[in-house]
């Protein structure tokens, strides 16, 4: 008798719709593992083709200067997906990741991975508009590090992560707050930038930090100090 699954993937948007029959069978062809906040999942150029669903938990996909400085690509939470790159061409890893907190992972191999696909035409073109929000995402990060300085990429990722406050209209929030580390990967900076940044927008009253939470008090302020940091890069590049 076939061993049980350690988990479910009834969560997973990718896979959303599929026959639950179809569901369970493939829960059971994944191989299950569980990491430990901080653990090494995949290191890039690392051999594995295997695409990995998020049952629980949260990852974090990062690469690393030739420094040794860590950048932040993305944050998978419990229902993402990743690994899809190297199951579908075959190449190696892009990029490494690493369990953001506990997580529970599924495993399923390369050559099961496409036969979802080529069997479920919703499921194939959902990983077709995945690839498509990377090229454009990436092509955005280009733009960002030919044009912008390190003090308005935090600036512009604090913009970027801001949502409405529901419990004030009319207001933002930074929830949850990711570390000054993982701004500084995003932004493709240092932390010390980070945390200067977010000290100086504290002390001009732009936001507000509490706990986990940062509150964009003035919005429309913190909009014209990043664009006005870029009219002073752009000035300097002119000189």
């Amino acid at each position: 008798m076939a061993a049980q699954p350690e988990g479910r993937l009834d969560g997973v948007e990718l896979l959303e719709g599929i026959d639950p029959g179809e569901l369970r069978r493939l829960e059971q062809r994944c191989v299950w593992r569980r990491y430990a906040s901080g653990e090494q999942i995949l290191d890039r150029n690392s051999s594995s083709r295997d695409v990995f669903f998020v049952a629980q938990g949260r990852v974090q996909v990062v690469n690393f200067s030739l420094t040794g400085r860590e950048v932040a690509y993305a944050s998978v939470p419990a229902g993402g997906f990743f690994g899809e790159l190297s199951a579908i061409d075959g190449e190696p890893r892009s990029a490494s990741v690493v369990a953001g907190e506990r997580c529970l992972l599924a495993a399923l191999a390369p050559e099961v991975f496409n036969e979802v696909l080529l069997a479920n035409p919703k499921i194939m073109n959902r990983v077709l508009l995945r690839l498509a929000r990377i090229i454009r995402i990436s092509n955005e990060r280009i733009m960002d590090l030919s044009t912008l300085g390190a003090v308005q990429r935090v600036h512009m990722e604090i913009l970027k992560m801001a949502k409405p406050d529901p419990l004030a209209a009319g207001s933002w929030v930074v929830y949850p707050l990711p570390t000054q580390s993982q701004i500084a990967g995003l932004a493709s900076t240092t932390r010390e930038t980070v945390a200067r940044v977010i000290s100086q927008l504290q002390a001009s009253g732009i936001v507000k930090r509490k706990e986990k939470s940062l509150y964009i008090r003035d919005r429309a302020r913190l909009e014209a100090v990043a664009a006005r940091l870029g009219d002073e890069g752009t000035a300097r590049a002119a000189e």
